[in-house]
């Protein structure tokens, strides 16, 4: 096991018994008459991954003191929606592959995830009603409407290749960072935390949200599908400008800029390979993990504005593990 691994098992371990807890609640609210849908989400759900979300949830709210049942509420809240978000991606993207095995919609269709990802963003809103706050309901809201923006902004900037780091951000800030940094967030609010302190928490959940996105965006070019359980070369063939492809058309000759531009502008692999030592040997591929260290220290300077402790400590930690992060 590498060292990063080994830091976010200890950081996974910290959070344990909580996740636990999280997992009965998202068990006993994924009931529902209809049969479909408690077997589409469960299959999803099962999949596995880190469930940062929750994680992060957890982490803020140990870091600030808070210990009432809400955090295991609200922590399945952000689980929800974020599966909500999956299926629909992976609707929308037409990926076959998630985690290593076959998407929901390769497995029940289309119609079944769409409707599925529908139950799961509405059964989201009845829980949070739970908490009997306003911030958290505006909070989540706000989040929920932000990621759908985000998902419009992606679907516009389709085979652009003239989509620059500025709109590349944007959109992953809306689509991936916004739900890191709402749940750190919920983390402050149900501790009753300051003002200073909520921002710091948010900052921090956006941060790591954006580096975790740039990095995974450096896998598609620096991985095997085997290791990251999906296709190499998906957001190529969905035309998705990403960080590695933007810097590497800056960077490169002019031939090198037009294969890159071409394959973006078509959707095609053919050049995978080509485009792959393009990113490499241009130094995009550095530069894209450079920027990911950048936000990955801003996350780590956000943390280090909460009270000291062991969860502080861990959310420190799982900031800078992802630097090393290969999977």
């Amino acid at each position: 096991m590498s060292a990063s691994e080994n830091s976010t098992a200890a950081v996974l371990e910290l959070v344990a018994t909580d996740m636990t807890e999280v997992d009965r609640v998202i068990a006993r609210r994924l009931d529902s008459g209809v049969p479909l849908v408690a077997e589409v989400a469960r299959y999803i759900i099962s999949a596995g991954g880190k469930r940062l979300r929750p994680v992060l949830l957890l982490l803020t709210c140990g870091a600030l003191g808070y210990t009432g049942s809400q955090r295991h509420n609200l922590a399945a809240v952000v689980e929800f929606i974020h599966t909500a978000t999956l299926l629909h991606d992976d609707v929308v993207d037409e990926s076959t592959l998630r985690r290593g095995r076959p998407t929901a919609n390769e497995n029940f269709g289309n119609p079944a995830s769409v409707l599925v990802g529908d139950f799961l963003y509405s059964r989201a809103f009845q829980m949070m009603v739970d908490a009997g706050s306003m911030r958290v309901m505006q909070t989540l809201a706000d989040a929920t409407n932000v990621i759908a923006e985000g998902e419009v902004l992606q679907l516009m900037n389709m085979h652009d290749a003239s989509l620059d780091e500025e709109g590349y951000l944007r959109v992953i800030r809306s689509k991936t960072a916004k739900l890191f940094e709402a749940s750190a967030r919920l983390g402050a609010i149900l501790a009753g935390s300051p003002e200073e302190t909520e921002a710091a928490c948010a900052e921090y959940g956006q941060a790591l949200g954006t580096a975790f996105q740039v990095i995974d965006d450096v896998l598609d070019y620096d991985g095997n599908s085997a290791e990251m359980g999906k296709n190499l070369g998906d957001d190529l063939r969905e035309g998705k400008a990403t960080l590695p492809l933007i810097l590497a058309m800056q960077r490169g000759t002019p031939l090198q800029g037009l294969t890159v531009r071409e394959a973006i502008e078509t959707g095609s692999i053919d050049k995978l390979h080509d485009i792959a030592a393009i990113v490499r040997d241009t130094g995009a591929l550095m530069a894209t993990r450079d920027a990911a260290a950048a936000e990955a220290q801003r996350a780590i300077d956000a943390a280090m504005r909460l009270p000291e402790n062991t969860y502080r400590s861990a959310m420190v930690a799982l900031a800078s593990q992802l630097l090393n992060r290969r999977t």
